[in-house]
């Protein structure tokens, strides 16, 4: 298998570090040796296949080694560290990267399916090739997928079909993307795949001989007019029929290019005379001519498109580009990957733009499922290509209207508009934008914000989102003292007095119960109506009611009745090692949420009702108030320098908004070996950007020095941890 691999680096003549390859090679075959696949094939096969699609799209030496290691971490003893030491920190961070997309489990609930979704493309932003090695990892398992029950193949051919296949597409991996949906459609609908298969072998020798006869009239053609071309007749695949006839409500015949021709030329002005010469043979059909050549298309596609009437009144498509272009529209990304040698990265992070919207929308969404709803509409959707003034492109959804233009180009832009000129007339806002249209958006400072009226003209779900957080924030200070004064109203109404249900104790188990961060977000809601103050004095009086039978005593030291007891009870309640509670033993330790403290900084204790000891830092301004209220309960603690174990952290970054900022944001903490287990972040005036992380540290000093990193960030303006 290993003369396998070098010939085929060979064949496709690239410039790799084939003793690295050998090397990695090697140690897959020493960690993967006792190891089968389903089909009793030796593992190894997996990883090699995985390692000869990527040489086939001409990847660099890391990636083809991650490639033939991307299951080592996961499946043996080997570690990240292992792998650094062997090969280095790029071979280990793509490995890791797989690794943790291979624990993705895909589920039939759409808001686990989301989830998928959202990590699989935050981690492609990060860096591309870990999808490339998954994209790779997914069609040879495809390839396999016989081997597997009947349930497990429908479940996989659905994930391909809706994820991976997708990612391929908009990467420009068309070669990949036509495997995988075909795959897909085999084993999710095999009914529906070998009639389309039994309908196309019908004709098949009738649709052969047409595409010779127009293969060797253009021959000539091209020929007399000194155009070397290659030309062969493009087959079709099962899939893209079944969209067409499924989905678009089309017969078989209706279908236009199940005859289709692809002619490659050496320049961009031999394919603009070759369509000319296309032209003048056969009829073409109007509104069937589209120019990727001019306008690519955000995979980086570029082609001639035309459908034309041919022999026998026959209509069939022609693609006509250059080599260089059909190179790019097989292997899309990989194919002027940034890591070769001699390659600049500017063109490629340009078109990887998309990607970087992907992860900075992220933080905008409410949750998963409206995460993966905008994908699905906004970046995977079928498109329209307009214009701004200066000639940029800008891709939205179709029927997409200047609302959705203007909240593509930035929120400002969106939240001032007052107006829109279309190819330099004046258009309503709801006006539908088609591909060509060169927009401008008139804003004024003046302008209120949106209407709500909006939400029901946008098309696209980021300009819905980002409406809706408009007025999310507008109205969040409003409802925040609606919220309060209802909770008082209720109270007095019940008889429970206002300051028993603001508690410490209270408050946190609200907070945890209704899933908010602070008591601002929970008067908010209030306010907003999306809860009542009546639902929060329910939890509440059962609380008091629960107490009130326990009797519980203040002070929390356990005393057991023998040893064994003992033992099993400080098991169960130690369960936040690194704190010594002074003069007392056997305490339940928690960590208050609201500062989140680490081993290293300045901690004092707080004894809670019936939930032990609350830990925050001395800085912290919830426990400024609870320490002034009730000094008595203060408990001297200190961290014994026993950790075991991360620790949860906020950092909160005050920053200007910038296209990649959440990227280089989250570069440092994979950098720093930094878990990232939250993001959200808000827009404020202007361009002012406010985004918090919870992160799991080690220590203080670890902490810190993240944040010294992030600082450093341009954009970044300040970096600071909760108090509150």
């Amino acid at each position: 298998m290993l003369d396998k691999l070098v010939n085929k680096i060979k064949e496709q003549k690239l410039n790799v570090n084939i003793e690295k390859i050998e090397k990695a090679y090697l140690l897959a075959e020493e960690a993967h040796g006792s190891q089968f696949r389903e089909s009793g094939e030796p593992y190894l096969i997996h990883p090699v296949e995985v390692a000869l699609i990527l040489i086939e799209m001409g990847l660099d030496t890391d990636t083809i080694c991650a490639a033939l290691l991307h299951d080592v971490v996961e499946d043996t003893d080997y570690t990240y560290d292992d792998i650094v030491d062997m090969f280095n920190e790029d071979v280990a961070n793509l490995v890791e990267g797989v690794t943790k997309l291979g624990k993705i489990k895909y589920k039939s609930k759409e808001e686990q399916q989301a989830e998928n979704i959202r990590k699989m493309l935050l981690a492609m932003a990060n860096d591309v090739r870990v999808i490339l090695i998954k994209l790779a990892d997914r069609l040879h398992n495809m390839r396999t997928l016989k081997f597997l029950p009947p349930e497990k193949q429908k479940v996989k051919a659905k994930e391909t079909i809706d994820i991976f296949s997708p990612i391929a597409h908009r990467l420009g991996i068309s070669k990949v993307k036509w495997e995988l949906e075909d795959l897909g459609l085999r084993y999710l609908s095999p009914e529906d795949y070998y009639s389309i298969g039994k309908l196309i072998s019908q004709k098949r020798a009738e649709r052969l001989k047409t595409i010779d006869q127009i293969v060797n009239i253009l021959h000539s053609s091209l020929s007399k007019s000194s155009i070397e071309a290659d030309i062969e007749g493009r087959p079709k695949h099962f899939y893209s029929i079944y969209r067409k006839m499924i989905l678009k409500h089309k017969t078989f015949d209706q279908i236009f290019d199940l005859l289709a021709v692809r002619v490659l030329v050496d320049s961009v002005k031999d394919c603009y005379a070759a369509l000319g010469i296309v032209h003048t043979l056969w009829k073409p059909i109007p509104g069937r001519f589209k120019d990727y050549i001019a306008m690519p298309k955000p995979n980086m596609y570029q082609s001639l498109h035309s459908t034309l009437i041919g022999p026998e009144g026959q209509p069939f498509e022609i693609q006509i580009r250059t080599f260089e272009m059909h190179k790019i529209a097989e292997y899309g990304i990989a194919a002027h990957w940034k890591y070769k040698e001699g390659i600049k990265g500017d063109d490629i992070e340009s078109r990887l733009s998309w990607l970087r919207e992907i992860a900075e929308y992220q933080t905008e969404a409410q949750d998963a499922t409206e995460f993966m709803e905008t994908v699905k509409i906004d970046f995977f959707s079928d498109k329209v290509f307009v214009f701004t003034p200066r000639g940029k492109v800008i891709d939205l959804p179709i029927e997409s209207t200047p609302i959705d233009f203007a909240y593509r180009i930035h929120t400002d832009v969106g939240n001032k508009c007052v107006g829109a000129k279309v190819n330099g007339k004046m258009v309503s806002l709801d006006y539908v934008l088609n591909t060509g249209d060169i927009v401008d958006i008139i804003t004024s400072s003046s302008a209120k914000g949106p209407s709500r009226d909006w939400l029901s003209i946008a098309k696209s779900s980021q300009a819905k989102s980002k409406i809706k957080h408009w007025f999310k924030r507008s109205f969040k200070e409003e409802n925040l003292e609606k919220g309060r004064e209802s909770l008082e109203r209720e109270c007095k109404r019940q008889g429970i007095p206002f300051s028993e249900v603001m508690k410490h104790e209270h408050v946190d188990m609200l907070l945890r119960r209704f899933n908010y961060q602070t008591l601002d977000d929970l008067f908010s809601s209030m306010g907003s109506g999306a809860i009542t103050a009546a639902q929060l004095l329910t939890r509440v009086k059962d609380e008091i009611k629960k107490a009130e039978v326990k009797q519980e005593p203040e002070k929390l030291v356990y005393k057991p009745s023998d040893k064994t007891s003992s033992d099993k009870k400080k098991r169960i309640i130690n369960k936040k090692p690194g704190v010594d509670v002074k003069g007392e033993k056997d305490i339940l330790v928690r960590f208050a949420k609201c500062c989140s403290p680490v081993p290293g900084d300045e901690i004092e204790g707080f004894i809670t009702r019936g939930r032990g000891v609350s830990i925050h830092r001395t800085d912290c301004e919830n426990y400024y108030h609870l320490k002034q209220a009730e000094p008595e309960k203060v408990i001297d603690v200190c961290w014994t320098g026993e950790h075991t174990t991360d620790f949860l952290a906020d950092i909160n970054i005050r920053g200007t908004d910038r296209g990649g900022l959440l990227s280089d944001i989250t570069s440092i903490l994979f950098d720093s070996k930094i878990s990232l287990r939250a993001m959200n972040a808000r827009t404020g005036q202007g361009e002012a950007i406010f985004i918090s992380l919870t992160v799991k540290v080690i220590d203080a000093d670890q902490l810190d020095k993240v944040m010294k990193n992030i600082k450093n960030i341009q954009g970044v303006a300040e970096v600071y941890r909760s108090k509150s």
